[in-house]
């Protein structure tokens, strides 16, 4: 599933080539792929015709397009295969296309596609309200209960330093929960504990306020630098709106290579592995020196 990175990088390319377009005219294909807008396919269609796109916004793997006065938006769910492209209209229909819009922009008329061959996504229209903590940033009505991200410049690492040590968890669990820090997910939490050397069953109310802050810096490091590589692809389902897939998946340190050597350890002269085991119905990925298991593991 596309994680933060990744989702940034569609946003951009969305902000380059769609912010201040006109909606020229909407096709849905499969109504499946507005299974979240409640009130149907006419509503979709007659809501967007003719309205002015804004500058797409992104909090964490959530991604908007604002229209009209910025007081509304389309929610763009990518799910595990979904894909916003844009082509110009001499272009065939890629496979699974399922919604069109196409736009125009001065002379230039594209088309902004939403493909989706697992359709686990979707676009939905909704409204844009205050935020709780900056009334000034307005977010989507059903993203308000997302926390920030580490890229986000409001981004409080004190303030989840203290909600992880009211907790009885671990902290790969507190890195997963949307609703504490969005954006990083399986991938990136391997990633950011490897670069902080803490092991993923780590007990939260353990945590010193030093590793709380070393962790969410990595976090932070290991998505920018996603980010220049044009986000992980391990197939064709995740790409950039020029159907172009990223590379950062080449610069994974454990994430994906279990039973290969440690960058970290082999530098150093030891033969370590890394290992891979099950943890909330996915792997897991770390180096058994680097990460030793806490001796009051959490599960």
């Amino acid at each position: 599933m596309p994680e933060l990175p990744e989702v940034e990088v569609v946003r951009r390319g969305i902000h380059r080539w769609a912010t201040y377009a006109t909606i020229r005219s909407v096709e849905v294909l499969d109504e499946r792929s507005l299974r979240r807008h409640k009130r149907g396919r006419a509503d979709f269609m007659g809501q967007l015709q003719g309205q002015r796109l804004e500058e797409p916004q992104r909090r964490g793997k959530y991604l908007w397009i604002p229209y009209g006065e910025g007081y509304c938006a389309i929610i763009v769910h990518l799910g595990m295969s979904g894909q916003m492209l844009i082509a110009d209209p001499s272009i065939p229909d890629p496979k699974h296309l399922k919604i069109r819009l196409t736009i125009t922009s001065g002379d230039r008329i594209q088309e902004l596609r939403f493909v989706d061959q697992r359709i686990f996504g979707g676009l939905y229209l909704d409204e844009l309200v205050p935020a709780d903590d900056r009334p000034e940033q307005l977010l989507p009505a059903t993203v308000t209960h997302i926390g920030r991200d580490p890229l986000d410049e409001h981004f409080d690492t004190e303030q989840i330093f203290r909600k992880l040590r009211k907790r009885r968890s671990n902290i790969k669990r507190a890195l997963l929960d949307q609703s504490l820090s969005s954006g990083i997910g399986n991938i990136y939490a391997d990633e950011a504990l490897f670069r902080a050397r803490l092991h993923f069953t780590r007990p939260t109310e353990t945590l010193t306020r030093n590793e709380v802050s070393r962790v969410y810096t990595a976090a932070e490091q290991v998505m920018r630098l996603a980010l220049s590589q044009g986000g992980t692809s391990f197939d064709a389902l995740y790409v950039n709106v020029n159907g172009e897939s990223g590379h950062f998946d080449r610069s994974l340190y454990v994430y994906g290579r279990h039973g290969k050597p440690c960058y970290r350890c082999q530098e150093q002269g030891r033969e370590t592995v890394i290992e891979r085991t099950k943890f909330m119905n996915r792997s897991s990925y770390f180096c058994p020196v680097c990460q030793p298991v806490p001796r009051r593991a959490r599960a």
